[in-house]
């Protein structure tokens, strides 16, 4: 038995990195594995969110964003930005740098706030026990005090589009596409997929996109879902609804048909490259060992309480691995939550306040309940509504698409849902975050004094308009 800690973390992606130095920081003798290593053998921290995910993606919007504004959107605005070009590998060299930053910076917070590193991949053993196997297949076991399972998530394959280097690509792969594709597919709808689909779309990839769902974005309010269909409709996303992928086929090593059902039967489409994003499970294989206490659902899903207890006292799981939406702040608060817990203060999370967002452009975010939820619950509400076309700020700087939207109880005037489509409404989302988690009502957010001119007057005016009290649209006329 090697040295013993107060909490041992497995996994440094959001959840285990923020878990880790709130532990150190409140006096915890703290260690947390990873396995992930970079082509030197090197630890590298952060998980799939850092790496190969959220940070990674948003790079390469924000660059591709940048691009498409300065093709279609700097004219009308008297600036004069003509054969402006793409270097694509320097798009992908600064995303991999950004990424080697952020990563080498929690590096240095480990250091800093004295939590120890252990390489290498993590099992949680009985009585607490963590086993650490080394890239050489060495094994040390540690003991602790606590433990917090953060594997994370990694991407659901479907056995119609085996992953081919080069060719079939999932998150991962797709992330690093370093020439633009003339023809791009997209398996799936979702966060994922739209935001790769607008990425080489911008870039001058014809990108179709494959949901095999009916409804586009189903989880969104319907308000949100149409307007983004809409609008990436516009911007060249050929989005097929009830296309389901039967087969895929290689050819000549450089091109992949795909074979899909839709409502008009058999359909083929042959494709550049084509990106698989239908989704994430949880990363729980070879993690616990049978004896360890803490149990699995069928989907491999750990089992947890509201404050992530598992079934074995002392041991905690958070992130993608347990239930609720897998997104990196999610983890990272119930990371705080449980380590709080652990050093004996009172924590709770409110799930009913956490945010969602895709980062196309205009962004979607969310937060709350929506219509459809409400009505199927028989709640009754009101909804105010502004676009974000009648905001001054938003004209000034051309982006005046989408809307802001507030669902309030009817009877009580509790906000109950916050509904985003516009430029920053990952931002702006933050305000309806705020007033949720403060129960506030639609008349607190009418009462309040937002400052002009601010894109953020446009949740001003949607809750106005909840109670028809909009002064810059025209209110809808009482019944």
């Amino acid at each position: 038995m090697s040295d013993k800690f107060d909490l041992i973390v497995i996994g440094a992606g959001p959840g285990g990195y923020v878990a880790a130095i709130r532990a150190a920081q409140l006096g915890l003798k703290t260690a947390c594995v990873e396995k992930w290593v970079d082509d030197k053998g090197a630890a590298v921290l952060g998980g799939t969110c850092l790496n190969v995910g959220c940070i990674p993606s948003k790079a390469l919007l924000e660059t591709t964003h940048k691009f498409h504004e300065a093709q279609h959107g700097f004219a009308a605005q008297g600036i004069v930005a003509d054969n402006v070009r793409m270097d694509t590998k320097q798009m992908v060299a600064r995303k991999d740098q950004i990424v080697k930053n952020l990563t080498g910076g929690i590096a240095g917070l480990f250091k800093a706030n004295g939590v120890t590193l252990l390489a290498g991949t993590g099992k949680l053993l009985a009585n607490k026990q963590v086993e650490v196997t080394a890239q050489d297949g060495a094994a040390t076991v540690y003991a602790a005090d606590n433990v917090i399972l953060a594997s994370g998530s990694v991407p659901v394959e479907i056995p119609p589009a085996p992953l081919t280097e080069g060719l079939i690509l999932d998150n991962e792969g797709a992330l690093n596409i370093d020439e633009t594709p003339k023809r791009l597919g997209v398996i799936g709808a979702g966060v994922i997929g739209l935001e790769m689909g607008s990425i080489w779309a911008r870039c001058g990839s014809e990108v179709t996109v494959l949901e095999a769902m009916d409804d586009f974005l189903a989880l969104a309010d319907v308000d949100v879902s149409k307007e983004a269909k809409k609008l990436l409709t516009k911007q060249g996303l050929d989005i097929k609804l009830g296309a389901r992928c039967t087969g895929t086929e290689i050819i000549d090593g450089k091109e992949v048909k795909v074979k899909f059902t839709d409502s008009n039967g058999e359909q083929e489409m042959v494709f550049d490259k084509l990106i698989v994003a239908v989704g994430r499970r949880p990363q729980t294989q070879g993690l616990i060992a049978a004896d360890s206490g803490v149990k699995l659902d069928e989907r491999g899903f750990i089992f947890v309480d509201e404050s992530c207890r598992t079934d074995a006292p002392g041991v905690y799981a958070i992130g993608d691995s347990v239930r609720g939406p897998m997104l990196a702040h999610k983890a990272s608060e119930e990371g705080i939550m449980a380590v709080d817990i652990i050093a004996g203060h009172k924590a709770a999370m409110n799930y009913d306040c956490v945010p969602n967002i895709i980062y196309t452009f205009p962004e979607l975010a969310w937060v709350g309940k929506t219509e459809q939820e409400l009505k199927a619950e028989g709640v009754k509400y009101k909804v105010g509504k502004f676009p974000f076309a009648a905001s001054g700020r938003a004209m000034a700087a051309n982006a005046t698409d989408g809307f802001v939207k507030i669902i309030a109880d009817e009877v009580t005037d509790r906000i109950l849902g916050v509904h985003m489509v516009g430029g920053i409404a990952s931002e702006l989302i933050a305000q309806g975050v705020i007033a949720m988690e403060f129960c506030s009502s639609a008349e607190d957010l009418q009462l309040m004094v937002f400052a002009h001119p601010t894109v953020s007057e446009a949740v001003h005016e949607a809750a106005l308009a909840v109670d028809n009290h909009a002064i810059h649209i025209a209110n809808r006329k009482k019944r």
